[in-house]
């Protein structure tokens, strides 16, 4: 009697879908991290415009035809990886906002402060890739920026805040002072990168931006209180 091969092929097909014990989508995931994170090795050392896709597939050891599987574009590899870490460092920020929640506010924005700054210099090619490198790429890559600014503003504001905002005017002010806030921590962040640092030398930027948005907060506190005009002579 011959013996029928068709129960055997499910098994054969099955052991065709999956290797090194990973199925399709789960090596299709593989490939994408791993060229992210190559392009993240890349950018930080030699920056955006100096780095090609071709470079990029193969520090990820990945063929051309699945980085565009994943990525239309370099531009778009750069957007999926500035996501990825923004997101990240919100999660993380966010996280230590709720811990701190109970805390005075000059503990709470020290340590909101220290979970950003150590969230992009701990790996520090994190900091250059999404501060040092994100400038002047592209539109898109500045809608994006644009993007991560208004929710780190809308972050702050609510970390700031007495209350919600009884208008739409003081709303708007709120947050265009948040937004120039933010603009000013970004930009200390940037000059910090762009100088000779160290680990050590994180601690100092903490203290400059816990010191920069405690000003600004004064300044806010001072300027909501009534005024009382002084009697004329």
């Amino acid at each position: 009697m011959t013996r029928s091969t068709s129960a055997a092929r499910p098994a054969a097909t099955g052991s065709r879908r999956r290797i090194r014990g990973l199925d399709a989508e789960q090596r299709s995931a593989q490939r994408r991290s791993q060229l992210l994170d190559a392009a993240t090795e890349l950018f930080a050392e030699q920056g955006f415009s100096g780095t090609s896709i071709e470079q990029i597939c193969q520090r990820a050891y990945v063929g051309t035809k699945g980085f565009y599987d994943h990525f239309d574009s370099k531009e778009a590899c750069y957007i999926a990886l500035l996501e990825q870490v923004t997101a990240q460092i919100q999660q993380r920020v966010a996280d230590v906002a709720a811990g701190a929640a109970d805390a005075t506010w000059p503990h709470r924005v020290e340590a909101i402060v220290r979970a950003f700054v150590h969230a992009i210099t701990d790996d520090p090619r994190l900091g250059k890739v999404t501060f040092g490198e994100a400038g002047g790429i592209s539109p898109a890559v500045e809608r994006q920026r644009r993007s991560n600014r208004r929710w780190a503003a809308g972050f702050l504001d609510q970390q700031w805040s007495e209350g919600n905002a009884t208008n739409r005017d003081e709303q708007r002010g709120r947050l265009a002072l948040a937004l120039a806030t933010i603009g000013g921590v970004f930009e200390l962040v940037t000059d910090w990168l762009h100088q000779d640092n160290t680990a050590d030398s994180a601690s100092t930027l903490i203290e400059d931006l816990t010191r920069f948005i405690t000003v600004v907060h004064a300044g806010r506190r001072t300027s909501r209180e009534p005024r009382t005009l002084l009697p004329r002579a």
